[in-house]
């Protein structure tokens, strides 16, 4: 059974795509869509409808499957001292969600909810185990999928602790640019001052300061919640020695 939201709000299974059309060439499932065709594996996909401040994973909740986004934007998410949230990292089409859960684990140390109307396609523990164990090509995959995550996280734990609040405010900044591009001058992805925070570590008043600093500075446009970069090459000067452009 999927982790539902606590609001009680369930998930809407729609209509499935075939994977062989899929666009997103940067899926796992995708990249050995050769060898996973002749096993019952793609068969066993559901599509879900996930509306805009929905959740998907319930932090806590028991591990039953994994999630990769069809079409959409997530954030996914820690709860910290105090109920404090500590955004790990956003999400977007081809990406996988839950997988940090997913083997050992027996519960979701993570929570996921969608940004905007996304659809997202689950695949349930016992299917993924049984594909695994069948299929070496994939496994390897997602081997060096997990290898690969394991790098980022560690390289971005060092470089979070010695960069100071700006520095971690601006590599935010630049983190988004690069994963989402930007929409008619405006980063793709419309966050509050809050989302900022939690992904950078610090508090909502610090990231306000900041971008009234990067104002000033003409190194930044506002509008709203719309944050525009003027100069991205200037904000990647401001965070080069930590040699930290690792999420993608």
């Amino acid at each position: 059974m999927i982790a539902y939201a606590s609001n009680k709000s369930k998930l809407t299974s729609i209509k499935k795509d075939a994977c062989s059309t899929c666009e997103n060439v940067n899926c796992l499932i995708n990249k050995n869509i050769k060898t996973l065709s002749d096993t019952d594996f793609l068969q066993s996909k559901r599509e879900i409808f996930c509306k805009k401040g929905q959740q998907f994973i319930i932090e806590g909740a028991p591990v039953n499957g994994l999630f990769y986004i069809l079409k959409g934007k997530v954030k996914v998410f820690r709860t910290g001292i105090n109920g404090k949230e500590q955004i790990v990292r956003f999400a977007k089409n081809g990406e996988i969600i839950g997988h940090r859960g997913f083997g050992t684990e027996e519960y979701y140390s993570i929570g996921a909810i969608a940004l905007e109307d996304s659809v997202l396609c689950y695949f349930s523990k016992n299917v993924l185990q049984d594909i695994l164990r069948k299929n070496p090509e994939f496994t390897y995959d997602m081997m060096l999928f997990y290898a690969n995550e394991l790098n980022k996280s560690e390289s971005k734990v060092k470089s979070l602790s010695q960069m100071t609040v700006r520095e971690r405010v601006v590599d935010t900044l630049l983190y988004i640019n690069r994963k989402f591009g930007d929409l008619r001058g405006y980063l793709n992805l419309p966050l509050s001052r809050k989302e900022y925070a939690d992904y950078a570590g610090t508090t909502e008043e610090q990231v306000i300061r900041v971008f009234s600093a990067l104002k000033k500075e003409k190194l930044i446009a506002s509008q709203g919640k719309k944050i525009g970069i003027k100069n991205v090459q200037l904000l990647k000067n401001e965070i080069s020695e930590h040699h930290y452009f690792l999420d993608t």
